[in-house]
C-alpha cells in the first residue's frame, strides 16, 4: 500500500498521514486541557502552607463544593505567633492573604491543642464550614459560619464563632506576650484586613479549620465524601 506523506512544515520534514493523525489526537485528548488538581493549585499558591493540610482541605472541598468560588484554610497545628490562614481565590488561581489568626480561649495558650462544638468552651472547632452574612457585632465588622459536620462544628452559627478583627492579633502582642491575644472560639484576624478578608469570603465561601486530631480525621464525612445532600444545600 502506498503512504501518502504529508508535509506538516516547511523544509524537508515529512510525516506519514497515520502518524500525523496520532500527532493531533494526542494534542487534542482531553487530559492535555484538564486542570491540575485542586491540591497542587493550593500548594503551588501557598508554598509555606503544609502541603498534607492542603490536601485536606482540597478532598473536603472536593466533596462539599467542587465549584465553590473561594476557600480560607487554617492550620491550627501551627503556633498562633506563625502565619497559618490562606485565603485562595480559585477561579482566578490567587493567593489573597495569608495571616495569623487567633484561637480559643480554651484551646490552648500559644499553640491550640482542644477542639470542641460545645456552647461556652471557649474553644475553637474543626472542619469545613460554609460563610454567610457580614455584619456589625460587638466585635465589630464580623462573618458568621455555618458548621457543615454534625457533632464537629455545627454549633458554630448559635456559638457566635465568626471571623472577626481583634486588636490582639498584632506583632505589638506577640512581643508582649509571646502569643497572639486569644478569643472565645472564632478565628480572630488582624484589625487591618478585616474588612477586606471578610468581604473576600462573605457570603457561600468556604473555611476549612485543621488540626490532626485522630477522631475527627477518622470520621469526618468530607473525606469519604459521605455527606448529606439535602444539608449541603441549605441556604
Amino acid at each position: 500500500m502506498t503512504r501518502l506523506l504529508l508535509p506538516l512544515m516547511t523544509g524537508s520534514l515529512l510525516v506519514s498521514l497515520p502518524a500525523a493523525a496520532d500527532f493531533l489526537a494526542q494534542a487534542l485528548h482531553p487530559d492535555q486541557f484538564r486542570a491540575p488538581p485542586l491540591e497542587h493549585t493550593l500548594a503551588r499558591l501557598a508554598p509555606k502552607a503544609d502541603p498534607r493540610v492542603l490536601q485536606l482541605a482540597a478532598s473536603a472541598l472536593d466533596c462539599a463544593a467542587p465549584d465553590a468560588g473561594r476557600l480560607a484554610v487554617i492550620d491550627y497545628s501551627l503556633p498562633s505567633t506563625e502565619p497559618r490562614l490562606w485565603v485562595f481565590d480559585l477561579d482566578r488561581g490567587e493567593l489573597m492573604f495569608e495571616e495569623r489568626v487567633a484561637h480559643g480561649q480554651g484551646s490552648g495558650d500559644a499553640e491550640a491543642t482542644l477542639f470542641s462544638n460545645t456552647p461556652e468552651s471557649h474553644q475553637s472547632s474543626l472542619g469545613l464550614f460554609r460563610t454567610m452574612n457580614s455584619y456589625y457585632g460587638r466585635n465589630g465588622y464580623s462573618l458568621r459560619l455555618e458548621g457543615l459536620e454534625p457533632g464537629i462544628n455545627d454549633l458554630a452559627y448559635q456559638r457566635a464563632i465568626v471571623i472577626h478583627g481583634a486588636d490582639y492579633v498584632s506583632e505589638a502582642f506577640i512581643q508582649q506576650t509571646g502569643r497572639l491575644g486569644r478569643s472565645h472560639g472564632c478565628p480572630a484576624v488582624r484589625q487591618d484586613v478585616t474588612y477586606p478578608l471578610i468581604d473576600s469570603l462573605k457570603e457561600d465561601h468556604y473555611l476549612f479549620a485543621y488540626y490532626p486530631d485522630p477522631e475527627w480525621l477518622a470520621s469526618s464525612a468530607f473525606f469519604s465524601c459521605e455527606t448529606d445532600e439535602s444539608r449541603l444545600t441549605m441556604r
